[in-house]
């Protein structure tokens, strides 16, 4: 979904809309699952990355831009914990249990004018 909003600021409000916006790519070179007895299991995904395009526009009192923006996600670590509970009575069910999520580096680029 497209994100929208402001902030205030010691010389005015700056209104922003990011829009248009694409997952362009996703590496998960380290990812496991394991079982847990007796309560579910262990999902792990070590040093992923994430890149997104999208289109920005920013506006003040005193001045307006807009363009396209690349954001790059690296050394991305999760660890969540799913429960299976067992029973036959209907059909299977997983919820969250716990997750964890850690990131290293975020890049930013910012091109002007689309």
């Amino acid at each position: 979904p497209d994100l929208t909003g402001h902030e205030k600021f010691a010389l005015g409000n700056v209104k922003y809309d990011i829009s248009r916006i694409h997952v362009t790519a996703v590496e998960l070179p380290s990812a496991s699952i394991s079982l847990l007895p007796g309560s579910g299991i262990k999902l792990v995904i070590g040093n992923a990355s994430l890149t997104i395009d999208m289109n920005w526009n920013i506006r003040t009192w005193m001045f307006k831009d807009s363009g396209r923006g690349t954001v790059h996600i690296s050394k991305v670590f999760v660890t969540a914990i799913f429960s299976t509970p067992l029973d036959s009575t209907g059909p299977t069910s997983i919820s969250l249990t716990s997750c964890r999520t850690t990131s290293g580096d975020v890049d930013i680029k910012l091109n002007g004018k689309t």
